[in-house]
């Protein structure tokens, strides 16, 4: 098995994507690949026109624009 990359959440849990998970994913605006932000359980579009950040909740990525955060945006 893989191994897993921890992502700290901002209530202090630890979410765990798969790295083979996050090598599949990518961003459903631009279908950039995302990256794993540490600090706010998040999976950021690394495309930097875009840079959608979709939430990570009971460690099942949210990628949905709709429920994404734009740049900028306090989380």
């Amino acid at each position: 098995m893989l191994p897993r990359i921890p992502v700290t959440a901002t209530l202090g849990e630890t979410v765990n994507i798969d790295e083979w998970l996050l090598d599949l994913l990518a961003c459903p605006a631009c279908h950039a690949p995302l990256r794993a932000d540490d600090s706010a359980s998040e999976l950021v579009c690394t495309n930097e026109t875009c840079g959608l950040a979709y939430p990570v909740r009971d460690d099942i990525p949210v990628l949905l624009v709709d429920e994404a955060r734009r740049p900028g945006e306090a989380g």
